[in-house]
């Protein structure tokens, strides 16, 4: 599939990504409807659970158990995958995941291949590689089949064309193919239905995703809500996975956990319209299913966190999206100002931690620090603290511009010692009066500029709380007494 090739915002850093989000007004609305509505829809499914913070707690259980123990139980899947007659891969990295399912495809003289939605092949950006060796590669899941014909990544880990109209989606299928579209949902999503049908057939090779594997059967579990997996791992011969090395659970019984977890904190669904378990090769008496099974376990800087104390729950991680729908930052900037495939909370951490590099050491500071992702985890991995984790390795890594480690020893200074403290907050009172409107500092220009652009910095009170301590001292004493009386 021949598609535009993606604007690369690769020398922009956050603060750049993030200007040019904020002044796509249909993004923003876009984001916030979405986000809104997957809240809600949490919500509703949540609150008349009255064992669901234990749920939670089992959930974080059981995949720090699995996490602490990754070793044994990747090994007993794979030797599970392999008695089912599949063939199981370790990949290092990106290089070695891509040159594996290249060597697939060639081996099976394959010419297309049809993809159901994975955020791994997005992270190795397995689409690019094949193309690039003449290999026609088409994503099956609606929103992954828009951002593809856009060139792009996904905005959202579960809800990928989150930033696109209905006109701009009936543009691009247009552009592959459409005739007389018109921008009724229905009609767009039959014209993709067509495509896909044509593509599930005529494809030599299907690539997933996986949402789990079973260290105790060897099973592939996928989670959809349109089918279009089943369709992927069944009708072409060759079934190539592709697995997060964390993404193991030990039982069955372990996953009926998850799977009341990941849906309604993805989506608001009491269970997933589809929940897909492969087990193995096509047996001889089975009417569908592939033939051969290639299960590629990518590491690509995972193995790292193990041991961690800091780092290692984020390999506990599930995919469900629920930290993006209540982080404050996400929901003004959108998932493609993260310059990472990971967005949200989840990516800005997950990500400096997996490429290592001084390309996304500002994405720990794309947080409010508030704790919303906590509290929304299905599985309790504490983001925002390995946020601000991540923020003390690049101070101590001396990665800090000079004027932002000039401003910090400026403020220990002044907050160091109560005299000084209470001078700087009377100086305050004063400088801040030419700026204030209505009870608001609004700055034009200058270092307060970047905050008040868009949002209101209220102004310093002109009686502190410890000017009015004695007063208010004098007030509960004597009130005390009056108790007494």
């Amino acid at each position: 599939m021949n598609v535009p090739k993606e604007v690369d915002h690769s020398q922009q850093d956050l603060s750049e990504r993030s200007h040019r989000a904020l002044q796509d007004e249909f993004l923003r609305s876009a984001v916030r409807f979405t986000v809104d509505r997957l809240r809600s829809k949490k919500k509703s499914s949540t609150e008349h659970i009255p064992h669901w913070e234990d749920l939670r707690e089992q959930g974080r259980a059981i995949r720090s158990h699995t996490i602490a123990h990754l070793d044994a139980y990747l090994g007993q899947f794979a030797k599970h995958v392999r008695a089912a007659g599949g063939q199981v891969h370790f990949a290092t990295d990106a290089r070695e995941a891509n040159a594996r399912v290249l060597e697939i495809v060639r081996q099976k003289e394959a010419r297309s291949v049809i993809k159901s939605k994975s955020m791994v092949s997005e992270e190795i950006e397995v689409n690019h590689h094949l193309e690039a060796a003449g290999i026609d590669v088409v994503e099956s899941d609606l929103g992954e089949y828009i951002i593809q014909l856009a060139g792009e990544t996904p905005s959202h880990i579960i809800i990928p064309s989150i930033h696109k109209n209905r006109e701009q989606i009936k543009d691009l299928f247009t552009a592959d193919g459409g005739a007389d579209l018109t921008t009724d949902t229905k009609v767009l999503a039959s014209f993709a239905r067509r495509r896909m049908r044509e593509r599930f057939l005529q494809a030599d090779i299907g690539m997933t995703g996986c949402n789990f594997g079973i260290a105790e059967s060897g099973t592939i579990v996928l989670f959809t809500n349109e089918g279009n997996a089943d369709m992927v791992a069944n009708l072409p011969k060759t079934h190539i996975v592709l697995m997060g090395m964390e993404r193991v659970l030990p039982s069955l019984a372990d996953l009926e956990v998850i799977a009341n977890l990941l849906p309604r904190s993805a989506t608001g669904q009491k269970l997933t319209t589809y929940m897909s378990m492969i087990t193995g090769t096509k047996r001889p008496s089975e009417v569908d299913g592939a033939q051969e099974l290639h299960v590629i376990i990518l590491d690509n800087g995972r193995s790292k966190q193990l041991g961690d104390e800091h780092f290692q729950e984020v390999l506990n991680c599930i995919r469900c999206g629920a930290c993006l729908n209540v982080c404050p930052v996400y929901r003004q900037i959108g998932g493609h100002a993260y310059g990472s495939v990971y967005p949200g909370p989840i990516g800005a951490v997950l990500t400096p931690l997996l490429e290592e590099s001084d390309a996304h050491d500002d994405l720990p500071y794309a947080s409010s620090l508030c704790g919303a992702c906590y509290e929304a985890c299905p599985v309790k991995i504490p983001l925002h603290e390995m946020l601000v984790k991540l923020r003390q390795r690049k101070v101590r890594a001396g990665k800090t511009s000079p004027q932002e480690r000039a401003l910090m020893k400026g403020f220990a200074w002044g907050f160091g010692n109560h005299r000084r403290y209470r001078l700087m907050m009377k100086a305050g009172r004063l400088v801040q009066m030419p700026l204030v409107k209505k009870g608001q500092i609004d700055a034009a220009f200058g270092p307060l500029s970047a905050w008040t652009a868009s949002r209101a910095a209220p102004m310093l009170a002109a009686t502190s709380f410890r000017e009015r301590w004695p007063s208010l001292e004098q007030t509960l004493t004597a009130n005390k007494g009056d108790d007494k009386a």
